[in-house]
């Protein structure tokens, strides 16, 4: 039988609501696994879609020979992407970079014990992945990747994974982006969470521009991409053992900037308003 979620009285506003998301996340995730699993699951699949839908927008723009069509590509492909976290949101999915802050103020409220903080992050990611999993095998039998955007994929890939080529300063490099990352998607989030965006539209625009920003900057979501590497890994040669290491480092970076860098200080700036 699983321990309890820890509870402590928690402040109004941002980590009430929050607290609340955490309650029902861990009711989930300690009374019906398979649940959890498939409704993490969802958000893998609509991230890799979206994401391979924003490469196919970049890789026509790119090969399109058009005066400045890669940077227009860049930024359309964004616009597209952008929506993922907004479907996610909407339709209730579990998301790992998402549900980072959420056990971060878990733990800053010590109602996640570390073990379970750990516990809802892996079970989220596994989810993830599995999602992301599915479109890929389901890539492997289709010609979804080829021509332009399997070039500009291709090319993605071995953008990310030079990371590991570089040495400390490289892991580094790939470990802030992460942080960057989730720090912007949070900060959506906890406008969400804050209780000052109320109509369904606000809420969307600000995930949606979180997430165009992270993309256009080139900054490192580790879900995003193990979508990324399993569906293109099905179709062409790749380094798993890279791709793993790439995607625990970013997962690790995720973890500090949605917890560390937006969770825990809204918490304490929360208790200090109540």
């Amino acid at each position: 039988m699983s321990a309890p979620t820890q509870t402590s009285t928690p402040a109004t506003g941002f980590t009430a609501n929050v607290s609340s998301v955490l309650d029902a996340k861990m009711r989930v995730l300690d009374g019906d696994l398979p649940r959890y699993l498939l409704k993490a699951g969802l958000a893998g699949v609509l991230i890799t879609v979206m994401l391979l839908a924003n490469y196919l927008v970049v890789g026509l723009f790119a090969a399109s020979g058009m005066p400045g069509g890669a940077v227009v590509g860049k930024v359309l492909g964004a616009g597209v992407f952008g929506f993922a976290l907004v479907f996610i949101y909407f339709l209730g999915a579990e998301l790992a970079t998402s549900t980072m802050m959420v056990a971060g103020v878990g733990a800053a409220t010590r109602r996640l014990s570390p073990l379970r903080f750990w516990k809802l992050l892996g079970a989220c990611m596994l989810g993830n992945v599995l999602g992301g999993l599915v479109i890929a095998v389901l890539i492997r039998f289709s010609s979804v990747l080829s021509g332009s955007t399997l070039e500009y994929v291709g090319h993605v890939v071995e953008t990310k994974l030079a990371y590991l080529d570089g040495g400390w300063a490289g892991y580094a490099d790939l470990f802030v982006r992460a942080i960057f990352c989730n720090l912007l998607i949070n900060l959506a989030m906890a406008a969400v969470y804050n209780g000052q965006v109320h109509s369904g539209l606000g809420k969307a625009l600000a995930m949606w521009a979180s997430v165009l920003v992270f993309i256009v900057m080139g900054f490192e979501h580790s879900v995003a991409n193990a979508g990324l590497f399993l569906s293109y890994g099905l179709v062409a040669p790749i380094d798993w053992a890279a791709v793993v290491v790439a995607i625990i480092v970013a997962f690790l970076g995720n973890t500090v900037g949605g917890a560390l860098f937006i969770g825990v200080p809204f918490t304490h700036l929360d208790a200090a308003h109540s």
